[in-house]
């Protein structure tokens, strides 16, 4: 600890922070948001904590339920934290802000995308992540681009999956393309792979859970003569963690997913980027950026506007903080009920046949910078 860590001196300020670290929850996610978490708090309370008080993380598991969310934010407003931080899951990290919106209690939203976090516009929550409806007709655009005018999609009952196969047929349909819906509750892998014959799909999206169904139906379609020149994508990430690649081996490899990182990481991101790859012993995600991200904006608005919880409220629109990814400012976006960041970056990558730890960057948002192929 550094000499002026040990100077801190008064009681904590407290952040909540909601995470899945057990199953039915994205447990590998889970522990990548707490690494980043955790790596900002130290590195804050290793230069003075806010104004001289240490930061403290108060971490729940919330196993990806909605339920237990909305029950931990409950207890975390007793237990006086000054904000909230957190959560993968998006109908999950939803409850969560619907009920931080009831309490008046400030939450910044690290990793879920859905665009309605809350039924009605709310000063208490913002977010890190790009709303679902940007990154997903980014991907969109790229399957276009790569040619791809019918497009099949796997799907699950979930809010989440929904959204997505809505932004998806919106986009697609508009520039002349099909959009053919299965539902995975009435059909086996071995009959998607039937489905996707019948119906001349040249590409599968896998809009459903990980590790089931997702692995078993790229394992059908992988082992399927019949479909060698399908493209398979997965557009919410499952590829992302070395769990896919740990399941799936060479079949995992070349199934383009979203990430949210620039192509070229600042000095600060490649300075992080080390700290939490020391800290994973493995290549950080870039949930693990946003986790980093979430504290450093956070500790900002607590250094500047304390911890009154309408003060840092109030102050969303007036951040702007340099994070891992880029600079941090929070706008109203029309269509999103939450302050946003309206700058994340978007990009549609893959795991290299030839090498399935490198990821392979195949198309970024126009928005973004473009200059580098850098991979973690």
């Amino acid at each position: 600890m550094s000499v002026m860590a040990t100077q801190i001196r008064g009681s904590s300020v407290r952040i909540g922070a909601l995470l899945p670290l057990t199953r039915p929850g994205w447990v590998e996610a889970g522990q990548h948001l707490l690494a980043g978490l955790e790596l900002a708090v130290r590195e804050v309370n290793d230069t003075g904590g806010i104004v001289g008080r240490p930061l403290e993380l108060v971490v729940r598991d919330t196993a990806a339920d909605p339920q237990r969310a909305a029950a931990a934010v409950d207890e975390l407003a007793r237990l006086g934290v000054a904000a909230l931080a957190g959560e993968y899951h998006s109908v999950v990290a939803r409850a969560a802000a619907t009920r931080a919106d009831a309490l008046g209690l400030p939450y910044l939203c690290s990793s879920a995308v859905l665009d309605a976090l809350t039924e009605q516009p709310t000063q208490w929550v913002a977010r890190l992540s790009p709303p679902q409806s940007r990154g997903w007709q980014v991907y969109a655009d790229f399957l276009l681009g790569a040619g791809h005018s019918r497009i099949a999609v796997a799907t699950q009952p979930s809010v989440y999956w929904a959204a997505g196969t809505r932004i998806l047929r919106d986009y697609v349909t508009s520039r002349g393309g099909t959009v053919i819906e299965l539902d995975m509750s009435a059909l086996t892998p071995s009959a998607v792979c039937d489905e996707l014959v019948d119906r001349h799909a040249t590409a599968l999206l896998l809009l459903v859970g990980h590790p089931e169904p997702a692995v078993p139906i790229v394992k059908a379609v992988r082992g399927d003569q019949r479909l060698a020149e399908i493209m398979i994508g997965a557009p919410a990430g499952q590829p992302e963690f070395a769990e896919w690649a740990t399941l799936l081996g060479d079949d995992g490899a070349a199934i383009p997913f979203l990430r949210y990182l620039p192509e070229r990481l600042s000095p600060l991101g490649a300075r992080v980027e080390t700290a939490l790859r020391e800290r994973l012993a493995e290549a950080p995600s870039f949930v693990a950026f946003e986790g980093y991200d979430t504290v450093a904006v956070l500790a900002e608005v607590l250094r500047s506007h304390g911890a009154d919880r309408a003060r840092m409220a109030e102050s969303w629109p007036r951040v702007a903080v340099e994070g891992t990814r880029g600079q941090i400012r929070f706008s109203r976006t029309p269509g999103i009920s939450v302050w946003q960041w309206a700058g994340a970056p978007v990009q549609v990558v893959d795991r290299d046949p030839a090498e399935p730890d490198r990821f392979r960057i195949l198309h970024a948002d126009a928005a973004m910078s473009t200059t580098d192929n850098r991979n973690r």
